[in-house]
This record gives structure tokens, sequence and C-alpha cells, in this order.
């Protein structure tokens, strides 16, 4: 952790140094004394809060540039993180590189760090014009065509608190244990528009994934070691460094004037573990997501975007360095009918496994702060092979405020065949979320419906919304 902690305040130390640097002239001396806070950020402070405006300055502490809080929940039973995140750009003629760095960290113990950079292709052929360079015209994030976009990224994460259940659709409450995991990812992905009609993308990615997996004592369940074993639990023992490598369509049409919303992501991933032969894989993953619009002219379409110029702690709207303002917080009336089906489905050639901490899992939040069947614990249902069906309900009570409700089904399989035959898993939520301007959203769920009782789940979405997402966990 310290070591991190260094090198996040090194970085940050650079990247100042290299903006001041930047704005002085290179042939004539300054006329006065370097300005302590180049960007402004102490004046937007005391503009935002010196008059008590409560919005205002909340506005500016979780979403200002360069500096803000970063929060939002680590992932699941661990809390939720607070820290601070600084963003940075620079554009060229033909590109715009944004960098965004943050750091958090929870009570018990769990943190994450990280430093994203985007090189975003802001050519006029590219995108039609518009970052707001050489007197090209500004425009607006939404209004912009798709753009190839390549991300670089290097984060790291451990969780002091994550439970196991064990493998496959036939395991019980009492088999319950906690484990805690190390994570370090290092990697690229490039997302290239080829189709404009139907907003559709091709992508790619490689990464270096690095894990440590170790007992989490003093829980209310036994550590995985007591309960599980390298047969029942593969990866257990030891986790290899691996090469993941994955490449896929996307296509994001809207039809009937924005009234219908598809988000279709096809993806084949390849995992290799060079010092473990055994643990080298394959996954194939659909995520088909249909988004029915109540009132097209005020809800504002809120998923996370690859090939978004932001990264993860960035919610500005417009491409002007000059005006960088997030989405306002807004009265107007929002609504959506949700449809989605997410299948993962692994291949595991010559007798190979796929590690448990690899594993898509559904019950409560996943690893990623996705919920799925959230009456069940979290992690509650764990294989190489899953299969869910979400349908949903969202609307704006008063402001930001909305309520939701749904209804989820889902089955897991040891084996791919598996997953015709195996029962479905029900379960049924409703809650409130609150969609605030450009801060991270926020869901307060009931859920209700399994055959294991109730459970009641919030969470903080680890991005700011209009922001882009993370690198996976697994």
């Amino acid at each position: 952790m310290r070591v991190l902690t260094t090198s996040f305040v090194l970085t940050l130390l650079f990247l100042t140094t290299v903006s001041a640097r930047a704005q002085e002239s290179p042939t004539q001396p300054p006329t006065a004394p370097p300005k302590i806070d180049p960007a402004g950020e102490l004046d937007k402070l005391k503009e935002s809060c010196g008059a008590f405006k409560i919005m205002g300055c909340a506005e500016e502490l979780f979403t200002g540039k360069p500096v803000h809080i970063a929060a939002g929940s680590i992932a699941p039973q661990n809390g939720f993180g607070a820290g601070i995140a600084y963003l940075g750009h620079k554009t060229t003629d033909n590109w715009r590189i944004n960098w965004d760095s943050d750091a958090v960290g929870s009570i018990n113990g769990s943190w994450r760090a990280g430093l994203y950079v985007k090189f975003v292709d802001t050519h006029e052929k590219a995108i039609g014009g518009g970052f707001g360079t050489k007197g090209r015209k500004t425009r607006v994030l939404s209004e912009l065509p798709e753009h190839a976009v390549i991300n670089l990224y290097a984060q790291a994460i451990s969780l002091d608190k994550l439970t196991y259940f064990g493998l496959g659709p036939a395991t019980t409450l009492g088999g319950r244990s906690f484990y805690g995991m190390r994570e370090i990812i290092g990697g690229l992905n490039a997302v290239k528009p080829f189709y404009q009609r139907l907003n559709a993308s091709l992508f790619g990615e490689i990464n270096g994934r690095f894990v440590d997996i170790r007992p989490s004592t003093n829980q209310p369940s036994p550590t995985i070691g007591a309960l599980y074993t390298e047969a029942t639990a593969p990866g257990l023992t030891s986790q290899p460094g691996t090469v993941q490598l994955g490449e896929g369509i996307q296509i994001r049409p809207t039809y009937f004037e924005d009234f219908l919303r598809l988000n279709y992501r096809l993806a084949y991933q390849q995992y290799f573990a060079p010092g473990n032969s055994n643990f080298s894989f394959q996954r194939l993953t659909v995520d088909l997501s249909h988004q029915f619009v109540i009132y097209k002219k005020t809800t504002r379409y809120l998923l996370p975007r690859d090939n978004n110029p932001n990264g993860p702690d960035d919610c500005s709207l417009s491409t002007d360095p000059a005006h960088p303002e997030c989405a306002a917080i807004t009265r107007d009336m929002q609504g959506t009918i949700d449809l989605r089906f997410f299948l993962a489905a692994s291949m595991t050639p010559g007798g190979n496994v796929v590690p448990f901490y690899f594993q898509s899992t559904i019950g409560g939040v996943d690893i990623n702060g996705n919920p799925s069947l959230a009456s069940y614990q979290d992690f509650r249902f764990r294989a190489p092979n899953v299969m869910f069906f979400h349908q949903g309900l969202e609307h704006s009570i008063w402001g930001p405020l909305g309520f939701s409700i749904m209804a989820e089904e889902g089955k897991v399989g040891l084996r791919r065949g598996d997953l015709g035959s195996n029962p479905w898993i029900h379960s049924f939520a409703s809650g409130l979320t609150l969609r605030a301007g450009g801060f991270p959203q926020v869901f307060l769920l009931f859920a209700w419906g399994g055959n294991e009782g109730t459970h009641t789940i919030a969470n903080v979405n680890t991005s700011l919304l209009g922001g882009s997402g993370r690198p996976s966990l697994y």
C-alpha cells in the first residue's frame, strides 16, 4: 500500500509540474511569481462553497477539475471507499489525450489505485470536427459520432473480504467461506468504429493480470482454506500471472426517434497462464441490453462507453476545456424499461480448469459492482458458465431521486451443456436510485423471492455518470 501511495503522489507531482511548465514561455522568464493553483481550483472552491451553495460546493468537491474527491463502493462487503482523483488533458491536431488517476480506501483496509490514459482520435475525417482545436467547433459529447479511442491503464486493488460458496448450482449457505484478494491489471484496449448507422465498433484488448489470494480471518464463517482445496477451488494454492487477450464487436443503435436504445456486445477472450498451463482457457461473452425510453427528450443515456473521451473520474459533457461542466441536476421526468440477456460460456480444452477468481458470479452484487439476483448473498453462485435475464423499470420520483423495480432469472453450469438442464434461480427487487448530475449513481435495493430469504443492497458506482468504466476484475 505504501509503495502504491508513494507512486500515486509522485505521479500527481510529475503531472502538475509538466502542466505548469507547459504554460511558461521558453524564452522569457515569468513576470510574476508562479501560481500555486494554476488551474484555479481554489478559486472555484471559494466561489462554490464560500456562500454556502450546498449543491454547487458538492459538485466542485466531487466532480471538479483537476482535483476532486473520489468516492464509491470498492466491492461488495468491502465498504465505501474515499480518496482523491487527479485529471488532465492535452489536445493536438489529431489526438486528445486525457489522463485520470485516483486512489481510494475503505475502513476495512481495502483499497484501489489506478492510472487511466485515453488517446482519442479527433481527426476531422474520424468524427466530422469537434474538440475545440484550430478553430473547429466545440460540441457536446452526446452529439459526437463514435470515434477511435486507445485506452492505457494500470490498476491495483486489494479486497479484504470476499465470499466463496463453492462452484455450481448445488452449493449451500453452509459452504460459505471468506478470502482476501489483491489483483494488479495492466494493459490497453482499442475501439474502432466502422459503421456509423448502427453505431458499430470493433474492439480489442491485451491485459496482464496478477492475482494473489490470501486468507480472511475473524469473519462470521471460516477462511477459504479451512473448507476448500485446490480440487474444489481451482487456483486456491497458486495464482500464476495471466496474459488475457480479447476481441469483439459492439453496436449501439437507436430507433423510433430514440425511444428504443440497443446495446449489444459480443466478446471472445483468451486467458494464457504460462506458469500453469492447466489455467489457460477461453470465454465467449454475449451481452444484449434493450432500453425503452419513456421520455425521449429528457431521459439521459447513462451507460458507460469504451470510446467515451472521459475517464472514470470525469463527467464532462462538453469537449471544450474552458467549459468542463458535468450534467446539471434536473427535475426533468425520466424513465426507462430495461431488458437484458447475459451469457458467459467458457472453453477449457485438454482438461484445463478456470480459476475460481476468474469465474463469473450471480447473486447480490458481483465483484465489478453489477447487481444480479439481488435477493441472494453477494457472489452466491459461481461457475465457468453463467446465463442471466433482467427485466426492470426505473422512473423518477422527484429530481434526481427515482424508484426501480426488477425481476431477474439466472442459472450457472460447471459445463456449457449444463445451462440447458440446470434449474432457473429467481429474484425480485425494488428500491431507490439517485442519479444526480455527474455524481456516481447510487442505488438502495430491497430484494426477495429467492429461497434464501431477503437481502438489502446499498451501492455507489465506482465511476462518475458520464465517465467510462474501469477494467473488469475477471
